[in-house]
């Protein structure tokens, strides 16, 4: 009999979750939100033109200049994606192209538009190809004059550039694989829903940012929603299906049936375009000869200061030591005197509140948020978890960012669409060496 008060409070908890979160998503619609309220997906213009720019959130924007002086009414065509426009250059010499959708553009200046005297530098690359890599922007640069010579791009400045990409994009991803790491050490659980806690944490800032609130308390609550989310999963989800002795096998496919329920009742009240946080076109930022965007760094030191403190609480409060040593065997644990259901209870809340977190900074890194954005670096966060070591947490931060290094460098070289493909492939390889992760322990099996 005892079990079924214990049916009755899960019921309760998981009606709880689905009402809460139901009355945020309905409460505030998405077109409360700051930001564009369509996307290239939400046309119905098949064959857009240039009539429909206004409408659209990607652009390929420039300046041109001729010995330091604007120059104005010159004539850029851009043209690809099934797309054609063109515009003119400003009183101060810039210009700007909306165009319907990422992808690749041959970006043209009509020449017989210059004014007499001023002409193209040699060597210059007229029409252009500009491609867009998880930005909402791409630049075309035309350099003017005769004395200026056009230099190749320079190989170590690219390198530098893509290092500190690949580092603020690690350091996100670990938010979100050190949550994964713990439940998978604590609970033997491969939970695929993760995906879907980070996008919830980028979906809840930005319906709160649409009621108004500050930048920092719609983070702030979001970040809160994330952590009562991994809360009530388990308490209503979760240790009831430990506690009827469920096998891990049975529990996973739960988590894919939970991770496909999710990612649709979001884009039902989300919609299926790509919305915009506040904030998010941010300024170039200049390094010396390096050049980052304002949100890239401030990703990597809000990333840097969590993972540290939550390494300082796992290695010097009781919390840490009571979770590593349930990670480390929960029956010994639980013999010990510590309250393993709490402590796994803890778990899912701190992996929630870091999935929201990463969340939040992965939608200001692409930029953009959607229903589906956890789901695309999913497989990035079970790359990072396995090349760290399963259960790991400091397994899961080395992965992770040798990860996001390896995705952002690899663009030098690779197609932006082939950059993840690189990443799973140098899992794949060092598990074929050190099955057991970098920081793993080797197990025997038999």
């Amino acid at each position: 009999m005892g079990s079924v008060p214990r049916l009755v409070r899960s019921t309760w908890l998981l009606a709880a979750l689905a009402a809460f979160f139901a009355a945020l998503l309905v409460t505030a619609p998405a077109s409360q939100a700051a930001g564009p309220a369509a996307s290239p997906a939400s046309q119905t213009s098949p064959a857009p033109g240039p009539g429909d720019q206004e409408n659209f959130r990607f652009s390929i924007n420039g300046v041109l200049r001729n010995a330091g002086q604007p120059v104005p009414d010159v004539t850029i065509r851009a043209t690809g994606e099934g797309f054609s426009g063109e515009t003119v250059t400003s009183a101060s010499g810039a210009w700007t192209i909306r165009v319907p959708v990422q992808g690749t553009y041959q970006v043209e200046l009509d020449e017989s538009t210059l004014p007499e005297g001023v002409v193209l530098a040699p060597g210059a690359q007229n029409p252009r190809t500009v491609t867009f890599a998880n930005t909402s922007n791409a630049g075309a640069v035309f350099p003017l004059g005769e004395g200026i010579v056009v230099r190749g791009a320079n190989l170590g400045e690219q390198l530098a550039e893509r290092l500190i990409a690949g580092l603020s994009f690690g350091l996100l991803l670990a938010l979100a694989s050190v949550g994964l790491s713990l439940i998978f050490g604590t609970t033997g659980l491969t939970n695929f829903a993760h995906g879907e806690m980070v996008t919830l944490g980028a979906v809840l800032m930005f319906f709160l940012a649409g009621m108004g609130l500050p930048v920092w308390l719609a983070a702030a609550l979001a970040i809160i929603g994330g952590g009562l989310s991994g809360y009530l999963q388990d308490a209503g989800l979760w240790r009831p299906l430990r506690q009827r002795g469920s096998g891990l096998i049975a529990m996973m496919i739960v988590s894919i049936g939970l991770a496909l329920a999710v990612r649709y009742v979001i884009q039902l009240f989300f919609g299926g375009a790509i919305q915009q946080l506040p904030g998010a076109q941010s300024p170039q930022i200049s390094l010396g000869a390096v050049s980052i965007s304002q949100n890239t760094l401030q990703s990597l030191v809000i990333s840097a200061v969590v993972i540290g403190l939550l390494g300082f609480l796992l290695l010097r409060t009781r919390l840490g030591k009571a979770t590593r040593a349930v990670a480390d065997n929960p029956a010994l644990a639980s013999a010990s005197g510590i309250d393993v259901d709490n402590v796994i209870r803890i778990v899912w809340t701190v992996g929630g509140l870091l999935a929201a977190l990463g969340g939040i900074l992965w939608a200001y890194y692409r930029p953009g948020v959607s229903f589906n954005m956890g789901q695309q670096i999913l497989l990035l966060i079970f790359a990072g978890v396995t090349l760290g070591g399963l259960g790991t947490v400091f397994g899961a931060l080395v992965g992770s960012v040798i990860v996001g290094i390896f995705v952002e460098v690899s663009t030098i070289w690779l197609e932006a669409d082939l950059k993840f493909v690189g990443a799973l492939l140098i899992m794949i390889v060092v598990l074929l060496f050190r099955p057991q992760g970098i920081l793993g322990r080797r197990e025997r099996v038999g």
